[in-house]
């Protein structure tokens, strides 16, 4: 390392100390952007590109998600891709195995990538009502009084 390395090294961890500032966290984003052609791809690829502190920007066509890796904050980037007019929302997929209750109506969608559904809060799960709960006990084969039909 040398020298000049090693002085440098300290130079840059005391600069850091005087300023107070914590050093930002390495992190993804992914949006889902509504595009169309090549031209699309490459606008959302240039704007996100100018971010600052964004490493590496992907961007799939086909699946219309961009994926902004760097030193970012995910607002800032979300705001710099509503600036190019195109419809943007965070990723709202997750991989189906990932979810409790992955055919729910709420977690369902067909526009989703192959397995994959959308993320939903834990409490959008279906539960039984005491209506349900009644139409269960009728036909029941523990029930002596239910209905013999069956």
């Amino acid at each position: 390392m040398g020298v000049a390395g090693t002085l440098e090294y300290f130079s840059d961890l005391l600069r850091n100390v005087k300023k107070g500032k914590k050093k930002k966290q390495m992190q993804t984003v992914a949006l889902k952007v509504r595009m169309d052609c090549e031209g699309c791809e490459r606008k959302m690829k240039s704007v996100l590109s100018g971010v600052k502190g964004a490493k590496s920007v992907d961007v799939d066509l086909k699946q219309q998600k961009v994926t902004v890796t760097g030193y970012v904050e995910p607002k800032k980037v979300l705001k710099a891709a509503q600036s190019t007019k195109k419809k943007v929302e965070m990723w709202p997929y997750v991989p189906y195995t990932s979810v409790a209750h992955p055919y729910v109506s709420q977690a369902y969608d067909k526009k989703a990538p192959p397995n994959h559904v959308r993320a939903v809060p834990v409490t959008a799960t279906s539960s039984e009502t005491t209506m349900d709960d009644n139409y269960t006990n009728m036909f029941s084969d523990e029930n002596p009084d239910a209905c013999s039909i069956m």
